[in-house]
């Protein structure tokens, strides 16, 4: 029940951060979005107010040139036929173009009868436009003087009325025919309005423009110009109904960037709380998995610990009994070997207890080390002896190859020999047949090297990553095969970590371990 619950719990953590993060990327997403749209809306007013600003000043020209026309009447009248002819001369290229209207007023009488009213009179207008260019072209031919190429079009249209705004159009008609796009506006001019137009909606990055004229691009541009469907454009100089034929393009290089660093400290808060929330997450479910890990732990080394103390107890209780008897207590022989015994179980209880206390004394660097210069051989060889019983007993064997020049480290005896001696006791324990066991040394200029390798039943991948954290034994199932309490190389680990020392162990299932301990020489 704890594990499902455990599960559950880890489940329903993992999708609250999934969803919390995913309303975060979701937010920067949506942010950097509209941050883009307002960024092209503000574009497109910047273009729109140049293309009115060109077209207003295009006109204020045309209006500065033809002053007295506008100014004065004697240029107007007020019969039927109206007539409006305006010339432009271009001195260098020796061109000249000519602009005539011709206004004709046709009036119509409604009779009242009709109309149930007064008499109606309805006036309609039309005209005719003629388009005059002309040129002054040498001959190539030096017999022939130069002759004039003229070029002659007329247009046929209605006028509502004949105003100012028909001269505007007239004007307008004339630029659009014969003027090329570059000679009504200049690149200084464009490029100068752009950055106005962008500086007041605050954009103040590099940009690039071009001038399209019915798909085909114009000489006015920045430099180079690739479109791109992301590249914002604009119509210029529009007429009465919206249409042109020229369009003007712009892009910024450095768009995503600057994008990007007007929102970088938003974004970089944004990131930082989802750092926070990962990282309380992952210390949650390292603590959840920490927790439940230690629980199995302490179940285990409760079970280990019972089990290792009922052996002994249950010795000592028969042990008693058998003393108590009248046959064997008049026997001194047999009370002497069950005296022994009871002192040898009692002393491996003893045993199980202080090595308990050591490991906690250990970490709480309430344990005394003193350190003096010691053989590491010397060492070896005395841990041997204290396991040879064991070794006998089973029929194994230790083997020692010795192969170290320098041998003599600053450390405690007493501990040290512990650590060899639980070493070897782990090969001696998860060896299914007799343990053969082989110890090697070498040195180098700074350490001395143990290897104690055995033929046992080895350990996974896993253990290896655990094996000597505290308390950790492992199963297989829900068995321990071996007896003892997950403290042997935990102690090993503490010792030597406390010589400034490493270990470690390299093993394969079926194939047997090797312990490999380095220790700083004097």
């Amino acid at each position: 029940m704890g594990k499902k619950i455990f599960i559950l719990i880890v489940v329903l953590m993992s999708i609250s951060l999934i969803g919390i993060i995913s309303i975060q990327v979701y937010w920067i997403k949506d942010a950097i979005k509209n941050k883009q749209q307002q960024f092209k809306n503000n574009v497109t007013i910047a273009l729109a107010r140049t293309s009115e600003n060109i077209k207003e000043r295009e006109y204020q020209e045309f209006e500065q040139n033809y002053k007295d026309y506008f100014d004065s009447n004697k240029f107007r009248t007020d019969a039927e036929i109206k007539t409006f002819l305006f010339q432009q001369v271009d001195t260098v290229s020796k061109k000249k173009f000519s602009f005539g209207s011709t206004i004709l007023e046709e009036s119509t009488k409604i009779p009242g009868e009709f109309v149930d009213n007064d008499s109606i009179i309805i006036k309609r207008y039309s005209g005719k436009e003629d388009i005059f260019f002309s040129q002054v072209i040498k001959s190539e031919n030096k017999d022939f003087k130069p002759y004039l190429n003229e070029s002659r079009y007329s247009v046929f249209r209605n006028y509502p009325n004949w105003n100012d705004k028909e001269i505007a159009y007239a004007f307008r008609q004339s630029k659009n025919i014969f003027i090329p796009i570059h000679q009504r506006i200049s690149n200084k001019e464009l490029s100068n309005r752009l950055k106005e137009e962008f500086a007041k909606m605050n954009i103040t990055q590099d940009f690039k423009y071009v001038v399209y004229e019915d798909g085909l691009a114009t000489q006015l541009r920045s430099g180079y110009f690739n479109i791109q469907p992301e590249d914002i454009n604009y119509p210029l100089l529009e007429d009465e109904e919206g249409n042109s034929k020229y369009k003007l393009y712009v892009k910024f290089p450095d768009k995503r960037k600057n994008l990007l660093s007007g929102m970088i400290k938003v974004l970089i808060l944004s990131l930082f709380f989802i750092g926070i929330i990962i990282a309380a997450f992952s210390t949650s479910l390292y603590q959840l998995i920490r927790q439940k890990k230690i629980s199995e732990i302490k179940t285990d080394f409760i079970n280990n610990m019972t089990h290792e103390f009922k052996t002994p107890i249950a010795t000592i209780n028969l042990a008693l009994d058998a003393i108590k008897n009248p046959k064997i207590i008049s026997d001194e022989e047999k009370v002497k070997r069950y005296v022994q015994m009871i002192r040898d179980e009692n002393k491996r209880m003893h045993g199980q207890v202080e090595n308990v206390l050591r490991i906690s004394r250990l970490e709480k660097n309430q344990l005394e080390i003193n350190k003096d210069a010691v053989d590491m051989h010397d060492i070896i060889e005395e841990a041997i002896e204290h396991i040879q019983l064991l070794i006998d007993d089973k029929k194994g064997s230790v083997s020692t190859h010795f192969q170290a020049i320098s041998t003599e480290v600053l450390g405690n005896q007493f501990h040290l020999t512990n650590v060899i001696v639980n070493m070897l006791e782990n090969a001696i324990k998860y060896s299914e047949n007799a343990p053969k066991i082989d110890v090697f040394t070498e040195s180098t200029n700074k350490y001395f090297i143990i290897k104690i390798k055995d033929e046992g039943i080895g350990m996974s991948k896993n253990a290896q990553k655990y094996v000597f954290d505290k308390f950790y034994r492992e199963h297989k199932g829900n068995i321990h095969n071996v007896k003892g309490h997950g403290l042997g190389l935990a102690y090993v680990k503490e010792i030597i970590d406390s010589h400034q020392g490493t270990v470690h162990v390299e093993s394969e299932k079926g194939k047997g371990s090797t312990f490999t301990v380095k220790l700083p020489l004097i």
